[in-house]
């Protein structure tokens, strides 16, 4: 009877997901096999236009809702996306709002895609404040932020969880290495084993992020300035 329930459970909590990401708009389909859903912003003037999802309802269930947006980009042929905010009664944009929010879908061959080098991404988790060293230099990410830092090719960096306990990795960035993408938890966070937008080289509470799955996160998580 326990695993029944609990059955049922997830699978509530799955409809009640699934119920909140609609797929509001198809102007064309493409055909690829892509497998990446990057975000856009400069690109999007040479890319093709697909169609609109709409994402109605807050969770905390962030790589459940990717997955989600993911397989519905993917029913078009999408392999980017860029927020698109609402606009006002006076034609002015809304600011974002994590309940309620829009990205536009389009196709873009991968060589047109740009900043895909050099940068560092660090994200906080959701619900609380992560203290960071990097390089000893400390600093506190707000929930649901990110910082970005420009590396230098060749220079070590060094990130600490600044704990007891807690966790410590180095990574050595080469001449056009790509984007490197690290969640800073104290929570269990379950990996995604199916490839399409989960998590990855778990390393204690320090946890690589895969880059479609990161690129999602910076759009609804707010930048921080790397002072």
């Amino acid at each position: 009877m326990k695993k029944i329930l609990i059955a049922a459970l997830v699978f509530m909590i799955q409809l009640f997901i699934a119920q909140n990401v609609y797929l509001t708009k198809v102007e064309k389909t493409h055909e690829n096999t892509d497998k990446f859903l990057y975000k856009i912003n400069e690109e999007i003037k040479n890319a093709e236009y697909l169609g609109e999802i709409e994402v109605q309802g807050f969770s905390r269930y962030y790589a459940d809702v990717f997955s989600l947006i993911y397989k519905k980009a993917k029913e078009i042929g999408a392999n980017t996306f860029a927020l698109k905010p609402f606009e006002t009664v006076d034609g002015s944009l809304q600011n974002f709002n994590p309940a309620n929010y829009k990205l536009a879908l389009y196709y873009l061959p991968k060589d047109k895609l740009t900043d895909q080098t050099g940068n560092l991404y660090l994200f906080a988790s959701s619900d609380k404040d992560q203290k960071i060293a990097l390089n000893k230099t400390d600093y506190v990410i707000p929930p649901r932020s990110y910082l970005v830092i420009k590396t230098i090719p060749g220079q070590v960096y060094t990130i600490s969880t600044k704990k007891l306990l807690g966790s410590t990795i180095k990574i050595q960035p080469k001449e056009n290495s790509s984007n490197q993408y690290f969640q800073i938890s104290a929570t269990k966070i379950k990996a995604d084993e199916t490839g399409t937008g989960g998590l990855n080289l778990k390393s204690g509470d320090i946890i690589g992020l895969e880059k479609s799955y990161a690129e999602f996160l910076s759009v609804i998580y707010n930048k921080q300035k790397a002072e």
